[in-house]
């Protein structure tokens, strides 16, 4: 399968996790791709499982300096873009009463403000017929005591994904989002820091999968290659829910 070939897909927070396995996939299936990430040890395992020559790119979405610094090396190193994957993004939780301005600002400014600035400074770099996919989360729906801040950080996704779709259509671009469950990431490891309730959040999370199990980020990858490819040539402001069923209604 090669429905990739000759394209050039980008992806935000792209060298660890669902990113990186989308990147994988697309690979595989013929077309270029340049990742980003924060963390020094995940820019180097990406480096090591791309193709020599892919851009790797240290960049932080929360920072409106280096989503410039990231459009100016994109149009210097890849050129025009068939496919932008807006996926960087973090979590964290904090119960009703522990809230703080900078914990709100750092969710807000690298979850729902890094998508905006690079939405807004890569658009041109799209081809017209291109496709765009943005993260979202199955917390936005859940109603998770702790999730507030964040299932309204990944909330927003779907709102951008409907809003760019409309301004991009005339240009056939296509935007979707991507709303993942419970995925068996480094997702836990960044957002809860003590083990016995990472344990019991675990386990707690799986019960409520009727599929009984995390899903694996190979199988959000395909979904995303998926809506990302001209096989979703007629989707355009959906989200897609990948959650083994956990929020089926």
């Amino acid at each position: 399968m090669s429905r990739f070939e000759g394209k050039r897909i980008l992806i935000t927070g792209g060298t660890s996790g669902i990113g990186l396995a989308t990147a994988l996939r697309i690979v595989e299936e013929g077309g270029e791709v340049g990742v980003t990430g924060r963390s020094q040890d995940h820019l180097n395992e990406a480096g090591k499982k791309l193709p020599s020559g892919s851009l790797v790119l240290r960049n932080d979405a929360s920072s409106a300096e280096e989503a410039k610094q990231l459009a100016e090396a994109v149009g210097e190193k890849m050129g025009k873009l068939d496919g932008l994957y807006l996926n960087a993004g973090y979590g964290a939780f904090k119960e009703v009463g522990q809230h703080d301005t900078d914990f709100f600002d750092q969710m807000m400014n690298t979850n729902v403000r890094g998508p905006l600035l690079h939405m807004d400074l890569l658009k041109d770099n799209i081809t017209d017929g291109g496709a765009v996919l943005l993260t979202s989360s199955v917390a936005a729906y859940l109603g998770q005591a702790p999730g507030a801040v964040y299932g309204a950080s990944k909330a927003s996704m779907a709102v951008f994904a409907r809003s760019f779709s409309s301004a991009l259509a005339p240009r056939q671009i296509r935007v979707n989002s991507i709303a993942p469950g419970p995925i068996e990431t480094n997702f836990f490891d960044t957002a809860v820091d003590d083990e016995e309730q990472k344990k019991e959040m675990t386990e707690q999370i799986r019960s409520q999968v009727p599929l009984g199990r995390f899903g694996k980020a190979e199988e959000v990858a395909a979904v995303a290659s998926f809506l990302l490819s001209d096989d979703a040539s007629y989707v355009t402001g959906s989200e897609y829910v990948v959650d083994g069923g956990m929020t089926k209604r």
